[in-house]
């Protein structure tokens, strides 16, 4: 069986969550099976393993509903895309695509670094469900990211096959029991966007004397302005993005990590920070007590006073180290080995279903 597995959104200097997913669970499948990349810019190989490889196009280029006479020439008989958009048009291989949340068809607004003609057909394709529909059933297999969205995306009746769940990861570290950090530091790790509610979080400082928040990510001067007047002054630390070594040491230097998104496919910051014993402060949606379980502190995403509550109470004694033990005991249900076998398994399955097909005929 040959694998091809799309990684063109991988990125070229630094991880984001979708980049950072394939090149992750690449790397799991290519220590089980024999594995090629598809990229589309050989700056990505920085971020990715040392697996065979072939390069299309650019995945948001007017070529992509052909990128498939390119993967056609590399004879694979199953492909997989961390995406839903990959184009498929005269494919002769089994195709496996992600769904990875619902989230745009209540916040249609599309990423910033985007052209304006792919923000513009991006508004246009989450206007309806539609389209969406039309996508999957292109597919042999539809993946997603949670048992949550998997739910979601059943309630919504986009398709009424098996769906099945791989979830993000992260490595293992051997963790230490640890003390709580002296410093009163909060740590925020994700985009800016308007579902991501971190306005929440900058009005919770209020509630919140002595405590600082670092916001990790890339973030624009007029976000940067409209932030800062929502928090007492000087609470608000920006880094506009780290590198790993700086991202784990915030982790592992703060009081918590905090997320008061309303809407989420998975989470993985959660699950970073909990993997390094840091405990999490996070909105009471399902996704986030999918993955945060028991250890996780919840909110009420509306009441910045709410969240504060949460953050206060790891001060009762012993309750950040419980917290703090109970995060690395959850964390390790999330490796990509698992999820690697989980997507191999399928990768099999709809191969064998197409012989089978095949044979028939």
């Amino acid at each position: 069986m040959k694998i091809v597995f799309d990684c063109r959104y991988t990125r070229t200097e630094r991880h984001d969550g979708i980049s950072r997913y394939t090149a992750c669970l690449v790397a799991a499948l290519g220590k089980l099976h024999p594995v090629t990349m598809l990229i589309s810019d050989e700056r990505q190989l920085a971020l990715l393993p040392e697996l065979p490889w072939i390069k299309g196009s650019d995945p948001t280029s007017l070529r992509e509903p052909w990128v498939s006479k390119v993967v056609n020439a590399a004879k694979p008989d199953v492909v997989f895309t961390p995406m839903q958009t990959m184009g498929s048009a005269g494919r002769k291989y089994r195709f496996i695509l992600t769904i990875h949340d619902l989230i745009y068809f209540e916040n249609r607004t599309p990423p910033h670094e985007f052209s304006w003609l792919v923000r513009a057909g991006w508004w246009v394709f989450y206007s309806w469900k539609f389209p969406m529909k039309m996508l999957l059933r292109r597919a042999d297999a539809v993946v997603t990211g949670s048992y949550t969205t998997r739910e979601e995306l059943i309630a919504a009746g986009l398709d009424d096959r098996p769906i099945t769940v791989i979830r993000s990861a992260v490595e293992q570290h051997a963790v230490k029991p640890r003390s709580r950090p002296a410093k009163h530091t909060l740590v925020y790790m994700g985009s800016f966007m308007p579902y991501k509610n971190v306005e929440t979080v900058a009005r919770a400082m209020h509630h919140l004397p002595g405590y600082s928040l670092e916001l990790l990510s890339r973030v624009s001067v007029a976000e940067r302005t409209r932030i800062e007047s929502l928090a007492p002054s000087g609470t608000v630390v920006f880094r506009n993005g780290v590198s790993d070594d700086e991202y784990r040491q915030s982790l592992e230097g703060a009081t918590a990590l905090i997320s008061a998104s309303r809407q989420e496919g998975f989470g993985i910051p959660l699950v970073e920070a909990m993997s390094l014993g840091t405990p999490i402060v996070v909105s009471d949606i399902p996704v986030f007590h999918e993955i945060g379980g028991d250890a996780a502190c919840f909110f009420d995403p509306d009441a910045p006073g709410d969240l504060a509550a949460a953050v206060k109470s790891l001060d009762r004694e012993g309750e950040w180290e419980r917290r703090s033990a109970a995060s690395v005991q959850k964390a390790a249900e999330f490796t990509w080995e698992a999820s690697a076998r989980t997507l191999l398994e399928l990768a099999r399955s709809v191969t064998e279903a197409g012989r089978a097909g095949s044979a028939k005929t």
